[in-house]
């Protein structure tokens, strides 16, 4: 399960509409959850937007590794850590793609989406590793 607070959740769904018609991309800061297996549950308390570097916006996202590091740092660097990643599909569909699948590299994060394709929806999936691919988790919100 992946939580988000409302500010982190509103603030993914604010930049994917921002960014329509392109795909935005960002890093989500946040706890893992006391006593939960395996990464099984992680808290979002901050989505940090980053830019959008892939040679067609339009339909894929790439975060430029230099812009990683250094989110990766602050995040860090305020004693959170990077429970996973997020971006947009402007036209749908609200799961991973090909492309996404291909590119995934963080074992046991997040790799949330969010759709706006009508309302915006927001989903994710945790990556678990090469042979096991993504795994679907709920998107709850923490009030």
């Amino acid at each position: 399960m992946i939580e988000f607070t409302r500010p982190a959740y509103d603030a993914v769904v604010d930049h994917a509409r921002g960014g329509d018609p392109a795909e935005v991309c960002g890093v989500l800061a946040g706890t893992p959850v006391d006593g939960a297996a395996d990464r099984d549950h992680d808290v979002v308390v901050e989505a940090r937007p980053t830019d959008n570097v892939a040679e067609r916006p339009e339909t894929r996202y790439r975060i430029d590794p230099e812009e990683l590091f250094a989110v990766v740092e602050s995040v860090e660097d305020d004693s959170l850590e990077v429970v996973g990643f997020y971006h947009s599909h402007p036209g749908g569909p609200a799961r991973p793609s090909e492309t996404d699948v291909d590119r995934a590299t963080w074992t046991d994060r997040s790799y949330v989406i969010c759709a706006l394709d009508g309302h915006p929806f927001v989903g994710s999936w945790r990556w678990r590793g090469d042979d096991e691919g993504f795994e679907p988790e709920t998107v709850a919100l923490r009030e």
